[in-house]
């Protein structure tokens, strides 16, 4: 029974502090005891370390010397499964992880953070519409044997390279800042390298665009977002504070017509609608939603939903701006016309493109500068390399087009390289460079489910077509509203966080959002 076996645990690590409190114990040794308990395949002695790498001159550039040179999960051994290692904990990711069969492969996840974020429903958090660990599953829930398997792990950590040659990823631990231990070095060895690292938000050499803004791609920036908006209602009401400075505390402007700023505008303008009139009175007058785009919102709907939502984000109090930004200030953003537009919270919402450890990687990309995959999602310059999500595209040899950066792109890419993995394992080439003979059957062929999008006030917009060009059903109004959160409740991993969501939702309709500012 669990309860069982964490008291087993709970004594267990009782004894080993009760006996390792009889002798003196180093900073140094603490830490490398901690490595090589969790990690029974790390390297063991520092001392061992020092001398292989006073050797590293003499034996040149082989595997074993750069696995000596950091403590590292080795490779793996004939008695033991071939290792998967998975790059990021995004929608590719971790789909890929849920789906891939544990009883062919060890799992290892390394990721800077150790949950799946749920994006459709992120900017509901940033106006307490739902609470973050709604949107938030952990890895440990979507693959249990991460938490469970002997050989399967998730390290909070960033990928900082790959030496494809080797088949080895070097990897720096995550740490909380200044006042925390110094960041871990470490290595890790794989029969099977899946990179699904995502993107970054797209800045677009915007002067004071990372320095000021705030993105909305992960809970931390949703929290910080809620913070920011709260802290402004409670400043403006400090007795003393000019008319002009409320009204610059109290302008949010949102960058980027793509989904996710409609989205957040128009969570935003029922924010304001149905509780800050209620528990800001005082204020209520001075508090706007100003949305930028430099052309049309929601581009890749269909034109009847951009016109329908274009009205409803007016008639909800949203201005709507057509402008390309400048310039990026402390207090006020400068578009290219010279208008000058102040701002008290400003949230950055206009695409994503490649990170930097993307970038840094010596393989063949694709338009956009994207890492290249061909048909099967490998990346062809180097075997037992794969690549899903945000951080790929198709080689231009391959005659496909880059699929744009949507979760169900990730996802189905996630899922297809599972079976794909999961048939090469019980094909016997799990292993590094066994898998060259193997027929990789059929290649991944992407087919678009149709788009939604929420625009606040119980409406929504719902776009079932193939492509812009190609004909389907579109629909707005309550019902689509209906559909849209029927859909995502239903997509939402655990059951868990499902029950969780749809407390929120009934919690936020009788009772209103909660304005605590924590």
């Amino acid at each position: 029974m669990p309860w069982f076996r964490n008291l087993i645990h709970l004594s267990s690590s009782t004894t080993f502090r009760t006996q390792s409190s009889l002798k003196p114990i180093t900073t140094a040794t603490s830490l490398s005891y901690a490595f090589t308990h969790q990690l029974t395949q790390f390297s063991t002695a520092a001392t061992e370390e020092k001398a292989a790498e006073a050797d590293v001159s003499d034996k040149g550039s082989g595997a074993g010397t750069i696995a000596a040179r950091y403590a590292g999960l080795a490779p793996t051994k004939g008695d033991e499964k071939p290792r998967v290692v998975v790059l990021g904990s995004g929608w590719a990711g971790c789909r890929l992880i849920k789906d891939i069969d544990t009883g062919i492969y060890d799992v290892v996840c390394v990721s800077p953070r150790n949950h799946m974020v749920f994006t459709p429903l992120l900017a509901s958090t940033c106006v307490g519409t739902l609470e973050f660990r709604s949107v938030a599953e952990p890895i440990g829930r979507i693959q249990p044997a991460i938490s469970r398997e002997p050989g399967s792990y998730y390290f909070l950590a960033n990928s900082t390279g790959v030496d494809f040659q080797n088949h080895l990823v070097n990897c720096q631990t995550v740490t909380d800042g200044a006042g925390t231990l110094e960041p871990w070095n470490f290595t890790i060895a794989y029969d099977k390298l899946v990179i699904a690292a995502g993107a970054e938000a797209s800045t677009f050499g915007i002067r004071g665009v990372k320095e000021h803004a705030i993105f909305l791609r992960e809970v931390h920036h949703a929290q910080e977002i809620r913070r920011k908006l709260l802290l402004n209602l409670m400043l403006s009401d400090v007795p003393g504070v000019s008319d002009e400075e409320k009204r610059r505390l109290l302008h949010c402007v949102v960058v980027g017509g793509g989904p996710t700023g409609v989205e957040f505008s128009g969570e935003l303008s029922d924010f304001i609608t149905r509780d800050v009139r209620q528990r800001y009175a005082h204020v209520k007058d001075y508090i706007r939603v100003t949305l930028i785009e430099a052309n049309e919102i929601l581009s890749s709907f269909d034109d009847r939903l951009r016109i329908y939502a274009t009205k409803q984000l007016i008639k909800s109090g949203v201005r709507l701006v057509r402008g390309i930004v400048k310039d990026v200030q402390p207090e006020k953003i400068v578009l290219s016309d010279g208008t000058d537009v102040p701002y008290g919270l400003l949230v950055w919402s206009t695409g994503v493109g490649p990170s930097p450890f993307v970038k840094s990687l010596d393989v063949p990309k694709s338009p956009g500068g994207r890492i290249g995959v061909d048909e099967w999602l490998r990346v062809p310059a180097v075997q037992d390399v794969f690549s899903i999500g945000d951080c790929c595209g198709f080689l231009e040899s391959t005659g496909k087009p880059v699929l744009p950066a949507l979760a169900q792109v990730a996802e189905r890419q996630g899922k297809y390289l599972a079976q794909e993995l999961n048939r090469i394992g019980k094909a016997g080439g799990g292993r590094a460079n066994a898998a060259m003979e193997i027929d990789l059957g059929s290649p991944f062929v992407y087919r678009h489910l149709g788009s939604m999008a929420t625009i606040g006030r119980y409406k929504a917009l719902v776009d079932l077509r193939q492509s812009k060009e190609a004909r389907g059903l579109s629909v707005a109004g309550f019902g689509s509203w209906f559909v849209w959160r029927s859909a995502y409740l239903t997509r939402v991993i655990s059951w868990r966080n499902r029950f969780y969501v749809a407390i929120n939702w009934l919690t936020t309709l009788v009772f209103g959002r909660d304005i605590s500012r924590i």
